[in-house]
Protein backbone atom coordinates (compact mmCIF):
# COMPACT_ATOMS: atom_id res chain seq x y z
CA UNK A 1 0.00 0.00 0.00
CA UNK A 2 1.30 3.45 -0.93
CA UNK A 3 0.98 5.54 2.24
CA UNK A 4 0.48 8.69 0.15
CA UNK A 5 -2.39 7.31 -1.92
CA UNK A 6 -5.98 8.02 -0.88
CA UNK A 7 -9.41 6.96 -2.11
CA UNK A 8 -12.48 8.76 -0.85
CA UNK A 9 -16.13 7.97 -1.49
CA UNK A 10 -19.19 9.64 -0.06
CA UNK A 11 -22.86 10.06 -0.92
CA UNK A 12 -24.93 13.12 -0.12
CA UNK A 13 -28.72 12.96 -0.10
CA UNK A 14 -30.07 16.36 -1.10
CA UNK A 15 -33.67 17.56 -1.29
CA UNK A 16 -33.26 19.38 -4.59
CA UNK A 17 -33.69 18.27 -8.20
CA UNK A 18 -30.69 16.55 -9.75
CA UNK A 19 -30.43 19.16 -12.52
CA UNK A 20 -30.23 21.98 -9.97
CA UNK A 21 -27.53 20.21 -7.94
CA UNK A 22 -25.57 19.41 -11.08
CA UNK A 23 -25.77 23.07 -12.11
CA UNK A 24 -24.31 24.19 -8.79
CA UNK A 25 -21.58 21.54 -8.79
CA UNK A 26 -20.41 22.38 -12.30
CA UNK A 27 -19.66 26.00 -11.28
CA UNK A 28 -16.43 25.34 -9.39
CA UNK A 29 -15.61 29.05 -9.14
CA UNK A 30 -18.65 29.44 -6.86
CA UNK A 31 -17.69 26.68 -4.39
CA UNK A 32 -16.16 29.15 -1.89
CA UNK A 33 -19.61 30.74 -1.51
CA UNK A 34 -21.12 27.59 -0.02
CA UNK A 35 -18.18 25.32 0.93
CA UNK A 36 -16.10 27.03 3.65
CA UNK A 37 -13.06 24.79 3.19
CA UNK A 38 -12.75 25.69 -0.49
CA UNK A 39 -10.84 28.88 0.20
CA UNK A 40 -10.20 30.08 -3.33
CA UNK A 41 -10.81 29.16 -6.95
CA UNK A 42 -9.01 31.15 -9.62
CA UNK A 43 -10.20 30.33 -13.13
CA UNK A 44 -7.42 30.13 -15.71
CA UNK A 45 -9.79 29.43 -18.60
CA UNK A 46 -13.12 27.69 -19.26
CA UNK A 47 -11.83 24.26 -18.20
CA UNK A 48 -8.96 24.92 -15.78
CA UNK A 49 -8.56 26.60 -12.41
CA UNK A 50 -6.29 26.83 -9.38
CA UNK A 51 -8.03 25.65 -6.20
CA UNK A 52 -6.92 26.19 -2.60
CA UNK A 53 -8.56 24.17 0.18
CA UNK A 54 -8.10 23.97 3.93
CA UNK A 55 -10.12 21.98 6.42
CA UNK A 56 -9.46 21.65 10.16
CA UNK A 57 -5.72 21.01 9.96
CA UNK A 58 -3.75 24.25 9.57
CA UNK A 59 -2.43 23.41 6.11
CA UNK A 60 -3.51 24.65 2.70
CA UNK A 61 -3.54 22.38 -0.33
CA UNK A 62 -3.32 24.03 -3.74
CA UNK A 63 -3.85 22.20 -7.00
CA UNK A 64 -4.78 22.73 -10.61
CA UNK A 65 -8.19 21.35 -11.53
CA UNK A 66 -8.68 20.41 -15.19
CA UNK A 67 -12.15 19.60 -16.41
CA UNK A 68 -12.47 16.09 -17.78
CA UNK A 69 -15.87 14.62 -18.46
CA UNK A 70 -18.91 16.90 -18.28
CA UNK A 71 -22.02 14.83 -18.95
CA UNK A 72 -25.19 16.64 -17.88
CA UNK A 73 -27.46 13.88 -19.20
CA UNK A 74 -25.87 11.27 -16.92
CA UNK A 75 -25.07 13.73 -14.11
CA UNK A 76 -21.30 13.21 -14.27
CA UNK A 77 -18.56 15.76 -13.65
CA UNK A 78 -14.95 14.62 -13.66
CA UNK A 79 -11.75 16.55 -13.18
CA UNK A 80 -8.04 15.86 -13.10
CA UNK A 81 -6.04 17.28 -10.18
CA UNK A 82 -2.35 18.15 -10.12
CA UNK A 83 -0.21 20.00 -7.61
CA UNK A 84 -0.18 19.28 -3.87
CA UNK A 85 -2.45 16.37 -4.77
CA UNK A 86 -2.44 14.48 -8.08
CA UNK A 87 -5.31 12.34 -9.30
CA UNK A 88 -8.97 12.77 -10.11
CA UNK A 89 -12.34 13.65 -8.62
CA UNK A 90 -15.84 12.81 -9.83
CA UNK A 91 -19.38 13.89 -8.98
CA UNK A 92 -22.26 11.71 -10.12
CA UNK A 93 -25.68 13.19 -9.47
CA UNK A 94 -28.67 10.83 -9.67
CA UNK A 95 -32.33 11.72 -9.51
CA UNK A 96 -34.57 10.40 -6.73
CA UNK A 97 -37.73 11.92 -8.19
CA UNK A 98 -39.85 13.72 -5.60
CA UNK A 99 -37.24 12.89 -2.93
CA UNK A 100 -34.47 15.00 -4.47
CA UNK A 101 -31.20 13.44 -5.56
CA UNK A 102 -28.01 11.72 -4.55
CA UNK A 103 -24.63 13.34 -5.13
CA UNK A 104 -21.90 10.68 -5.18
CA UNK A 105 -18.40 12.06 -4.68
CA UNK A 106 -15.33 9.98 -5.52
CA UNK A 107 -11.72 11.03 -5.35
CA UNK A 108 -8.48 9.17 -5.84
CA UNK A 109 -5.27 11.09 -5.25
CA UNK A 110 -1.61 10.84 -4.43
CA UNK A 111 -0.30 13.43 -2.00
CA UNK A 112 2.62 15.43 -3.40
CA UNK A 113 2.92 18.15 -0.73
CA UNK A 114 6.30 17.56 0.93
CA UNK A 115 5.24 18.03 4.56
CA UNK A 116 2.23 15.74 4.18
CA UNK A 117 4.39 13.09 2.54
CA UNK A 118 6.83 13.26 5.47
CA UNK A 119 3.94 12.84 7.92
CA UNK A 120 2.22 10.13 5.88
CA UNK A 121 2.38 7.29 8.41
CA UNK A 122 1.56 9.06 11.68
CA UNK A 123 -0.72 11.60 9.98
CA UNK A 124 -2.85 9.29 7.83
CA UNK A 125 -5.74 8.94 10.33
CA UNK A 126 -5.74 12.71 10.85
CA UNK A 127 -5.70 13.38 7.10
CA UNK A 128 -8.65 11.03 6.55
CA UNK A 129 -10.59 12.63 9.43
CA UNK A 130 -9.75 16.09 8.07
CA UNK A 131 -11.15 15.10 4.68
CA UNK A 132 -14.31 13.64 6.26
CA UNK A 133 -14.93 16.88 8.17
CA UNK A 134 -14.42 18.88 4.99
CA UNK A 135 -16.98 16.76 3.15
CA UNK A 136 -19.47 17.00 6.00
CA UNK A 137 -19.20 20.79 5.94
CA UNK A 138 -19.53 20.77 2.14
CA UNK A 139 -22.77 18.81 2.33
CA UNK A 140 -24.20 21.21 4.90
CA UNK A 141 -23.09 24.21 2.87
CA UNK A 142 -24.53 22.86 -0.37
CA UNK A 143 -27.85 21.98 1.28
CA UNK A 144 -28.14 25.51 2.70
CA UNK A 145 -27.14 27.03 -0.65
CA UNK A 146 -29.75 24.97 -2.48
CA UNK A 147 -32.48 26.19 -0.11
CA UNK A 148 -31.49 29.79 -0.86
CA UNK A 149 -31.62 29.37 -4.67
Amino acid sequence: MDRNHYRFRTVWTLSAPAATVYGVLERIEEYPRWWPQVREVARLDDTTGIVTIRSVLPYDLTFTLREGRRDRENGVLEAGLSGDIDGWARWTVTDLGAHGCLAHYEQEVDVRARLLRLLAVPGRPLFRANHALMLRAGRRGLAAHLQAV
